[in-house]
Order: structure tokens, then sequence, then C-alpha cells
């Protein structure tokens, strides 16, 4: 019985003339996770890509958990392909859903009637399906309010799909149609889930990460690493740039007020940050900051941190909590990476009462008095890079 996978988009059906280079984009990236998997056919119509098996033995099921990472993907269904007529779909239907329908007690039958020309109506389609399903199953009953399996019977232009409910997609974008950013990627929780929000609206993502030898360890940089890795599940291809910032931060400790060192430390690395960005034709910097949780990520903070940036800062979780952020976390597999015991440079020579509202004239005094100019341009040019490559 012949299968196809049937990928539905959502928002990018309402992007008007731009609609066809957002579908080509996702064409693309489905096409990239799935080659190693096996040889597909594909097509689209009416929102919908097919995604047809040219060969016997590919998983399936393999199949849709790649197709769940894909961002522009609102849902994704496995479904057996019908005649355009009504003996062959219930025919089908029975045989194809058997394992389903005998592992539930209830059901209900939806009909979506795309093709206006077939000769039954939505509601024919359901009576008679239904009964079909009730006299080749009579333990079920029929719940059209809460049943545990929803038959789903779509007629397109073509053929007839059947399927038993969908599976929700990424979501969001296309990878590559919002262009490219930096995101500052440390060690904790929040900035992975940044990244993974913004290549959700389509933002190719780099990340850049700061460390600080001998006051940062290997482990410390190779759970960055790891977490980098990661992301290129949602993500797609990550560089990695990873600067030198030892000699910047103990210039910090000797020239610059205890109390200013946080947001002092966050300026310059804005600073190498959107340096590298613009090498690499990245339009924006993106960080884990949301309002209020620390020192450095009050308003005033954010506004003295700014200051240095001659390119937006996206700050995806501005108004999120932490139980949110660590939801997300959880679903993308970064938490138990970030939560490793292992610290980065953020916490080295932490001061320990922070100016928590500081004044942007004074902030700029604090750093001219620390003369760091050499020193960031030759923790840009000690960058090293790294390609991560997207599991597929």
């Amino acid at each position: 019985m012949k299968e196809v996978i049937l990928v539905k988009y959502g928002e990018m059906a309402l992007k008007g003339q731009n609609k066809y280079s957002f579908e080509d984009m996702l064409f693309r990236s489905i096409k990239h996770r799935l080659h190693n998997i096996g040889k597909f056919q594909y097509s689209s119509a009416q929102s919908t890509i097919y995604i047809e098996t040219l060969e016997d033995n590919i998983d399936l099921d393999e199949a849709v958990e790649i197709l769940k990472k894909v961002f522009g993907i609102a849902s994704i269904c496995r479904a057996c392909i019908c005649e355009k007529n009504f003996a062959d779909i219930q025919e089908k239907s029975l045989v194809y859903l058997k394992e389903q329908l005998e592992d539930v007690a209830s059901f209900k039958v939806e009909a979506k009637r795309a093709d206006k020309k077939f000769a039954m109506k939505s509601p024919e389609i359901c009576r008679e399906l239904g009964s079909a399903i009730c006299e080749a199953f009579p333990e079920l009953t029929v719940d059209v309010h809460e049943p545990e399996l929803t038959v789903i019977v779509e007629i397109r232009d073509s053929h007839a799909y059947v399927h038993a409910g969908k599976i929700k997609g990424a979501g969001g974008l296309p990878l590559g149609t919002s262009g490219k950013a930096m995101l500052l990627l440390s060690g904790g929780i929040d900035s992975p889930v940044a990244g993974y929000m913004m290549a959700k609206r389509g933002v190719i993502i780099s990340a850049i990460h700061f460390v600080s030898p001998p006051y940062t360890s290997d482990r410390a940089r190779l759970k960055v690493e790891q977490l980098c890795d990661k992301m290129t599940d949602y993500c797609g291809d990550i560089k990695f740039y990873c600067v030198p910032f030892t000699e910047i931060q103990e210039q910090l400790k000797r020239r610059c007020p205890e109390e200013f060192f946080t947001i002092l430390m966050r300026r310059i690395m804005m600073i190498i940050a959107q340096e590298i960005a613009k090498k690499e034709n990245s339009l924006a910097l993106i960080t884990g900051e949301s309002v209020g949780q620390v020192a450095s990520q009050t308003i005033q903070a954010m506004v003295c941190t700014d200051a240095v940036c001659h390119m937006p800062v996206f700050r995806p979780m501005i108004g999120m909590d932490k139980t949110e952020i660590i939801e997300i976390a959880r679903k993308i597999d970064t938490f138990d990476i970030s939560i490793q015991p292992y610290e980065d440079c953020c916490t080295v020579f932490t001061p320990k009462h922070p100016k928590i509202r500081p004044q942007l004239e004074i902030i700029e005094q604090a750093q001219q008095a620390g003369d760091f100019a050499e020193m960031i341009a030759k923790a840009i040019e000690n960058t090293e890079l790294k390609l991560f490559k997207m599991h597929c």
C-alpha cells in the first residue's frame, strides 16, 4: 500500500507574492535533511508538500522525526494514497488504519473535500466511512466530540488521502528567509533558546563564545560546543567563533571600577561580536537576555550595552520568565548540557555589588580609561572558527 508524507505549512501561505521564495527555501531544507535516509519524490499543491518514497526500505518514522525539526512546517501526516472513488478509500482505510483502530475505543471521521467535483460531499463521506468502520470493528463507538482517534479523508486534485491525524511541526519560517545573525552563546540555559527562537523566524545563526583561560576550563568550552552541536538539529549548520578574552578581563580588573565590570564586559563583547558579524555578513546580534533577571539585564544596563552597537540586537526572550525558557530548553534538548557545572567567562571576576542602574556617560568614561582598543583588535585577530554541521 503506497504511503505519502503530507507536509503542510501555515503562515507561509499568507506571504502573497513572496510565497514562492519561501516555498523554495522550505523545499531545499526538506531535501537537505532527508537526503541521507533515501530517495524521495517531491511535489506541491494547495499549501502542501507531498513526499513519496522511491525506495522500499526507507524508514518513514525516521523521516517524520527529521521533519519535526524543520522550520516552516506547521504539521506532518503519514497518509495512505487512494484513488478518487469511495470504494478504494473505504477498502484502503480499513487496512491502513487497522492497528490504530484496534487500539482505541472511540473514533470519528472528518472529510476535507478540496476537489468539489468529487461525487460525495463531506458529510456523506464521513457517514459512509464511519459506518464501514463500525461494521469492521464492532467494538468501536463513534464520538464526534472527544474521540480517541480521528480518521481524516482528504479529497485533493489527483488523489484521495487517508490518515489518522497530524503531527505538529516546528512552525515558523524556513531557514534562510530572514537573513543571518550572530548569537552570543554562553554556557547557560538562555542563549541556546534565543538562537532556536530566531532560527524559527528564518534566521541563519552563527555563534560566538568568549573564553578566558586559565580562569575558564577546556570543559567549559567543550560544554558550549556541545550546545552548538545540539542546536544544529533545528538551526542547521552553525559557524562557531571562539574569542580569547583573558587579557581584556584582566585589564578590566586592573583599570576599571569593580561595580562596572559586568556592564563593561558586555559592551566589549558586543563590540567584538558585531565586528566578526560584519565580516560574515550577519546583520544583527542575538542575546538570551530577559528583563530584570540579573544586574546586566535591567533596562538601564541594556541601554548602556546597546550604545556600542551599530546593528540591531535581538532579544527574543525579553519578556519571558525562567520557567518558560526552561520549558523550551528541554524541548530542544539543550537543558541537560546547559546545567553542567562548568563556568564561562561571564562568571570570572564577578563583582560583589554590580551597578544595577548604570548611567551611560559614566560607563563610557570608564571604558575609555581602560584603553581596550588594541586588546579588542588582538582578540578579533586570534578568534578561532569551527563549523558544526547539521545531523542528517
